[in-house]
C-alpha cells in the first residue's frame, strides 16, 4: 500500500494532477520523473496542442459554411423576388406598349438586386471574421492553459487593457456596431437619396464605419454610422410629390381643379424617364388660405428619386394650362411711396428711371 502510495505521488509530481498517457507510461516503465515530464512536453502537449486547434479548425470551417449558406439563401430569396417583379414589370410595360420603359425599370431592379446582394455578403464577411475571431480565440485560451500558463493574471490584463481600449475606442465600436446594424436593416445603400438631419443627398460609399453622400451642391459628407441618429430615405420601394397649388381669390376652384387634374394625368399617361407616375393622381382639395391666393393640394406617386423631377414637369405644364385656361397665378403687388422735400410726394414703379410726381399712389 505504501509503495502505491509512493508511486501515486511520483507520477503526480513528474506529471501534474492530471497526468497524460505518455508521461504516466514512461514514469511507469523508467521511474524517471525528468524523461516523464520530457516527453509530456515533446509528444503529449504538443498532440493536445494539434488536436485543439483541429477542432477549432473544423468548427470554424462548419461556422463559416453554415453562415454561407444563410448568406446564399437571403441572396436567393431576394433574386427571385427580384425576378417576379422584372418579370410583372415587362409584362405590363407588354400589355400598356411600354415595353421600354417596362425594361428600363427591369434594369432599375437589377440594380437595387445587385445592392441587396452586396449588403448581404458585406454582412456575411463580418460575421464570418466574428465567428473566426471568436473560435481561435477560444482554442488559443486553451492551448495556454495546456502549457500551464496562469490565465488569471493573462485575463485580468487583458480586462484592464479591454476597459482602456473601450474608453478610448468606444466611439468606434459604436460606429461599427451601428454599420452592422444598418446592413442586416437594409436602412439605405449606394445610390439612395437620405436625409440624415445635418445634410440631404445621394449616398455614394458605405462602410461599417461611416457613410459618404453627396448633397445637391456638390458637397461630400462624411458622417460616423453611430453618429447618424435618424435616416430619412427618400429612394425605397416608391415616393411622393406634393404640389401646393396657389390661384387666386377670384378662381373658380372647381375649373381650377380640373386643370390641375388634367395637367397631373397628362403626366401620368405619358410615363416620362425621370417623371415616371404609379398611380393616378390625387386632388386633396384645398389646402390653406394665404395672404393673396387659395392652395390647392395635388399628390402624384412616383418611382423613387423622381418626385423633384416630376413636380418641375407638373409645374412647368401647369404654366401653360393655366395660360390657355385664364387662370392667375396670384403674385405680389405694392405701392411704392417716394418722399422729397423739394418736389413732394410722389410714386414710382420698381425700375422705373424718371419718377413722376403727381402726389398720388400707382401701383407697382
Amino acid at each position: 500500500m505504501i509503495g502505491l502510495v509512493a508511486q501515486v505521488d511520483g507520477v503526480i509530481d513528474a506529471c501534474g494532477s492530471a497526468p497524460g498517457l505518455a508521461c504516466r507510461w514512461v514514469y511507469d516503465t523508467w521511474h524517471n520523473a525528468a524523461a516523464a515530464r520530457l516527453v509530456d512536453w515533446i509528444v503529449a502537449k504538443p498532440f493536445k496542442v494539434v488536436l485543439i486547434l483541429l477542432i477549432a479548425f473544423v468548427v470554424n470551417r462548419l461556422a463559416r459554411r453554415g453562415i454561407r449558406r444563410m448568406v446564399d439563401r437571403l441572396v436567393g430569396d431576394r433574386e427571385e423576388r427580384a425576378r417576379r417583379r422584372r418579370e410583372q414589370e415587362v409584362d405590363d410595360g407588354r400589355f400598356a406598349a411600354l415595353a421600354a420603359r417596362a425594361m428600363a425599370k427591369a434594369q432599375l431592379l437589377a440594380l437595387q438586386e445587385q445592392r441587396s446582394k452586396q449588403r448581404a455578403e458585406a454582412l456575411g464577411t463580418v460575421l464570418r471574421s466574428v465567428a473566426s475571431l471568436t473560435i481561435y480565440g477560444m482554442a488559443a485560451i486553451i492551448t495556454l492553459g495546456e502549457f500551464g500558463v496562469s490565465l488569471g493574471p493573462l485575463v485580468a490584463g487583458a480586462g484592464i487593457v479591454g476597459v482602456a481600449l473601450g474608453f478610448g475606442a468606444q466611439s468606434l465600436v459604436k460606429d461599427f456596431l451601428s454599420g452592422i446594424f444598418m446592413l442586416v436593416e437594409d436602412q439605405y445603400g449606394v445610390g439612395d437619396v437620405i436625409d440624415v438631419g445635418e445634410a440631404t443627398g445621394v449616398v455614394e460609399e458605405v462602410n461599417l464605419r461611416t457613410t459618404r453622400l453627396r448633397d445637391v451642391n456638390g458637397t461630400v459628407w462624411f458622417f460616423p454610422n453611430g453618429e447618424i441618429r435618424r435616416v430619412g430615405n427618400k429612394s425605397q420601394q416608391w415616393a411622393r410629390t406634393v404640389l401646393d397649388v396657389e390661384v387666386a381669390y377670384d378662381t373658380d376652384l372647381g375649373k381650377a381643379a380640373e386643370v390641375i387634374k388634367a395637367v397631373a394625368d397628362s403626366v401620368w399617361h405619358d410615363q416620362l424617364e425621370q417623371a415616371t407616375v404609379l398611380e393616378e393622381p390625387e386632388i386633396w382639395g384645398v389646402e390653406a388660405f394665404g395672404e393673396s391666393s387659395v392652395s390647392i393640394r395635388l399628390v402624384l406617386k412616383v418611382e423613387p428619386g423622381e418626385q423633384w423631377a416630376t413636380a418641375r414637369e407638373v409645374r412647368k405644364r401647369l404654366k401653360r394650362a393655366f395660360d390657355q385656361a385664364g387662370i392667375e397665378i396670384p403674385f405680389p403687388q405694392r405701392t411704392v411711396w417716394i418722399h422729397d422735400p423739394a418736389t413732394g410726394p410722389s410714386t414710382a414703379s420698381a425700375g422705373n428711371a424718371d419718377f413722376p410726381s403727381t402726389g398720388e399712389p400707382s401701383e407697382a
